[in-house]
């Protein structure tokens, strides 16, 4: 299902947070659960996956991880804020110390001028303070790719934070 470079960055990532005996929380959005279905994939990931959640509506944002609802209004579900907020939240509403959370658009429709297919919002959260987020502009690739490229940036800014 996942590509080797892929799997081999999960790997890493695992047991980077491993030697760090850190957890490891997911909340995603356009991903639909790929980064935490790609961590599950590394034999030995319940050490340090915690869990993730799929907030895909933004009543399941507000409602599971705690974002404002006014945070919503003001900027959009995929923002920066909202991105930052859902990684937060997923840390405050979980045993684990660091968050993932993607929210975006995957396509073929949904964009506009403003935030077209392809735009993506990761941010990456440790439970001391630490806070990271990424901005991503896939482009119209397809869906499939814009959903594996987001999960391949979030693995990524997340071992900024290891």
């Amino acid at each position: 299902m996942f590509s080797p470079a892929l799997l081999s960055l999960a790997k890493t990532v695992l047991d980077e947070a491993r030697r760090k005996k850190l957890r490891i929380v997911c909340a995603e959005s356009c991903t639909g659960g790929l980064v935490a279905g790609l961590l599950s994939e590394i034999p030995g990931a319940s050490d340090v996956l915690e869990r993730g959640f799929v907030t895909y509506s933004n009543e399941a944002k507000e409602e599971t991880l705690g974002v404002p609802h006014a945070l919503i209004a003001e900027h959009g579900a995929v923002s920066a804020e909202v991105a930052r907020a859902m990684a937060q939240g997923a840390v405050a509403h979980s045993h684990a110390q660091l968050a993932l959370a993607v929210t975006g658009i995957a396509g073929p429709s949904g964009g506009t001028t403003e935030k077209p297919v392809g735009l993506v919002h990761i941010a990456a959260h440790f439970e001391a303070g630490a806070s990271l987020h990424e901005e991503h502009r896939f482009g119209a690739i397809g869906r499939t790719q814009v959903r594996l490229k987001s999960v391949e940036a979030a693995l990524l800014l997340l071992r900024k934070l290891l």
